[in-house]
């Protein structure tokens, strides 16, 4: 909790980003609900996702070049004032009756690309808010705010839908983005600490080059994609809950929620993590962890065991972003952090997807147990290779950070 006791800027930044989260999160399950209730067709529900995704991998690498050359304060403000204003529209829409499809597919692909820009912005000024020896803790929390945003924000939103209509959803989150606006406006200006004789417009092809000569930040995105793409079972929920346990939707849900509570159980009880030096390490062992625990999970059939295994994993996976996001911002030079950001926006965004559509194939060819026993394997093994191919990460210092 020090970075909040420390820092008042990064206090009002956190509760902004927080409530705001579950705001945005109240929004993506009304937007998938009204869908639904539009067409009546799956598809058309699965299509937000995909209206959604294509504008945060495109735009995150553009967003982060942009907070890399302008003032990130202001970029942070104007696109947050951005999402408001299209919460705003969703509201207007629902209470004006405008009840249309590709409306809504429009104002998620807008929202994405506001937070796309948003995002970079915000994680690259936390260095600046809060100092080095407080970034664990200040990425710590800022799992939580995600986690805690993706476990409340469905849960209030289906109850707001439910007695008040989708406007009620809408309006609130549109209200939740002035927290976060207010706590933008209070932040002094951040300009990027520029190199001399550097260009004075960032480019996207600079930073893609200065992570391919930076082994240790490169081996942070490949350590995590190790995880997301070979052992994540998230697309065999509903299959898993049926031909496992003999469940219903209502086990999916806890089987999707178990993950989740585990990564905000590790944000909760993580101050651990600030005596921790060899964050590389601390990855390698998170990430494995994460195998181990997926793979014993697909052993077992037990449901409480395989919740309890899925909370492990998740918060395995809370450790390893904690270090990954810390080594991002402390080992890269303030004006890359905005572009790396980006990257890490893209791989956060695109690898669970890839990892989604490799278990949804592989289920079919083999068997749901067969293919989450054997992804968690794979992602032992891989983690394994990547600590044999990069040995220097193994050793990064967090008290010499070095790139």
């Amino acid at each position: 909790m020090t970075p909040l006791r420390v820092s008042a800027d990064f206090r009002r930044l956190w509760v902004g980003n927080t409530i705001s989260w579950i705001g945005q999160a109240m929004t993506a399950l009304s937007v998938s609900l009204q869908v639904y209730d539009l067409t009546g067709s799956s598809f058309s529900v699965g299509l937000v996702g995909l209206f959604s995704l294509v504008p945060l991998v495109v735009f995150g690498l553009y967003g982060g070049a942009i907070a890399d050359t302008v003032d990130r304060r202001s970029l942070g403000l104007y696109s947050a004032v951005g999402s408001c204003a299209l919460s705003f529209a969703l509201a207007g829409g629902a209470l004006a009756g405008f009840h249309h499809v590709w409306f809504l597919y429009a104002i998620v692909a807008l929202q994405a690309v506001c937070g796309a820009i948003n995002a970079p912005a915000r994680s690259s000024m936390i260095p600046r808010l809060v100092g080095p020896e407080h970034l664990p803790a200040a990425n710590a929390l800022s799992s939580m705010t995600t986690t805690s945003g993706t476990l409340v924000g469905p849960m209030l939103g289906g109850v707001l839908v439910g007695l008040w209509g989708y406007q009620s959803a809408y309006l609130i989150d549109a209200l939740a983005f002035s927290v976060s606006l207010y706590a933008m406006w209070r932040l002094p200006s951040m300009r990027p600490d520029r190199a001399q004789g550097a260009a004075k417009r960032a480019s996207v092809l600079d930073g893609l080059r200065f992570l391919a000569t930076r082994p240790n930040l490169r081996t942070t995105f490949v350590s995590d994609l190790c995880a997301m793409i070979l052992a994540s079972p998230r697309a065999l929920f509903p299959a898993v809950a049926v031909l496992w346990y003999g469940g219903d939707a209502g086990t999916v849900g806890l089987l999707v929620a178990a993950p989740a509570v585990g990564a905000l159980l590790g944000g909760v009880f993580s101050g651990w993590q600030g005596r921790i030096r060899r964050h590389g390490l601390a990855i390698l062992l998170a990430v494995g962890a994460w195998g181990v625990a997926i793979a014993v999970f697909g052993l077992t059939r037990n449901l409480w065991l395989g919740l309890l295994f899925l909370a492990l994993a998740g918060a395995a996976d809370a450790v390893s972003m904690v270090f990954r996001s810390t080594m991002l911002q402390a080992a890269a030079p303030d004006d890359m952090r905005g572009r790396l950001q980006g990257v890490f926006i893209v791989v956060v965004a695109g690898g669970p997807r890839l990892g989604d559509f490799l278990a949804g194939s592989a289920a079919d060819l083999t068997s749901p147990a067969v293919t989450v026993t054997a992804g968690g394997l794979l992602c032992v093994l891989s983690i394994g290779l990547v600590a044999w191919k990069w040995p220097r990460f193994a050793r990064y210092d967090a008290n010499d950070p070095q790139p």
